[in-house]
């Protein structure tokens, strides 16, 4: 079976709001195997209602709506789909007395306005929503289902959880749909692409490999499909061990993994400590360490050297380096990972010292040159990057590349 989602409200469209509803609707789905096929925001009007609906009707099974159950005039999903049934609104009286007792509990007035949400489709199935007061509704209409839920995501989820999943798994002829994930480093989705080309064209039509690429990293994932269960992960067992095989070098780890988190327990497997010297990224790198649980047991700290004068202090970088090559150089970056390493009493270190924009660059040194360096037990080494003029990406280009520097680093020098 296909579902289609569609969510209701300006305040999406106008980026008031980020529909995260969706992305857990479809994790939810894939959990039970069934297939989503499209996602389409719209604003909370009739004729885009009618016009999604009536879309949607025609691509998937099931039809999932959030938003738009409020008991205001902007609010106009229930009048429209009414109209789109040819049916009325009545009002429930056992939704009426959960709105009532939910002013009750909280002392507050009830008016007449408030009365709206207890009003339903006629040909509707109410779904109790005990953490708010518009009630979902279930529409089974010319062999297709259709699910409306309130926008609110802790009434969206209530209602998932508690209604609409355990209806949906009673369903019959559901496939089961499989995922595996691996992530790579240091090589590009072309380059992946084509060195995995024979590994696609004898995939199965029910498994198709998808590239998922971010700043150095690509995440390959696999997705079956099939109504035999077992032998569908048997399949994707063996495919994904051919998988993994195929990108050895380049193979971080399987599943829903972070390059960082990978990195550090890696470190901490060896008893290893690590440092960062930050200049362009101003401690993203570190963020990005330390957002991880348990950092703590190999992260010692790092320094964000923005000025020559802390880069001398604090790192150990000679004066005569920054004079003779300028604070964006190979020398300046060598100098800032081995202080790092040396000064934080660490193992391994990671420093990047750059020109991340707008403005700052130079026709020797334009907006957006990076060097990126690493420190080991032989010692450091340097590597230049061109990215673009635009200073967020370049910050985060640069973390990532650094983290990409370190895995292979890392790769060279233990032995697991």
């Amino acid at each position: 079976m296909t579902a289609e989602i569609i969510t209701i409200g300006d305040e999406i469209l106008i980026g008031q709001i980020v529909d995260t509803n969706s992305a857990w609707i479809a994790q939810q789905l894939n959990h039970i195997g069934i297939a989503l096929v499209q996602i389409t925001s719209i604003a909370d009007q009739g004729d885009a209602i009618r016009q999604a609906l009536s879309s949607a009707t025609s691509r998937a099974d099931i039809i999932l709506c959030t938003g738009g159950l409020g008991p205001t005039k902007d609010d106009v999903t229930k009048q429209t789909l009414a109209t789109y049934f040819n049916t009325t609104l009545v009002r429930d009286v056992d939704v009426l007395a959960h709105v009532e007792s939910i002013f009750k509990k909280f002392n507050r007035p009830m008016l007449e306005v408030n009365n709206r949400q207890a009003d339903v489709l006629a040909n509707a199935r109410v779904l109790h929503n005990e953490t708010g007061t518009a009630p979902g509704m279930w529409i089974e209409e010319n062999e297709k289902i259709y699910i409306i839920m309130p926008g609110v995501p802790t009434e969206m989820k209530y209602l998932m959880q508690n209604e609409v999943l355990p209806k949906l798994q009673g369903l019959p002829n559901q496939y089961a749909i499989s995922h595996r994930s691996i992530l790579t480093a240091g090589i590009g989705e072309s380059f992946l692409a084509e060195k995995l080309h024979s590994f696609e064209e004898d995939l199965p039509p029910h498994i198709h490999l998808a590239y998922l690429p971010k700043f150095g990293q690509v995440r390959l994932r696999l997705t079956g499909s099939s109504l035999m269960e077992q032998a569908l992960e048997k399949e994707m067992e063996a495919y994904s061990s051919t998988l993994m095989e195929l990108v050895k070098p380049y193979f971080v780890g399987e599943g829903d993994v972070l390059l960082e988190q990978q990195l550090l327990t890696r470190l901490k497997n060896h008893q290893l400590s690590l440092s960062t010297a930050e200049s362009c990224t101003g401690g993203y790198l570190s963020h990005l360490i330390t957002s991880l649980p348990g950092s703590s047991a190999v992260f010692k700290g790092g320094v964000v050297s923005y000025s020559n004068e802390l880069k001398e202090q604090v790192l150990g970088v000679r004066a005569s380096t920054l004079a003779a090559y300028g604070a964006v150089s190979e020398q300046v970056a060598l100098e800032m990972a081995l202080g790092a390493q040396k000064n934080f009493k660490t193992d391994y270190s990671m420093a990047i010292t750059g020109i991340a924009g707008p403005d700052g660059g130079t026709d020797d040194k334009p907006v957006g040159t990076v060097w990126i360096a690493v420190a080991g037990k032989e010692g450091a080494k340097a590597k230049l990057f061109n990215f673009g003029k635009i200073r967020l990406p370049n910050i985060e280009r640069s973390a990532a590349n650094a983290l990409v520097m370190l895995f292979y680093l890392l790769k060279e020098e233990l032995v697991d």
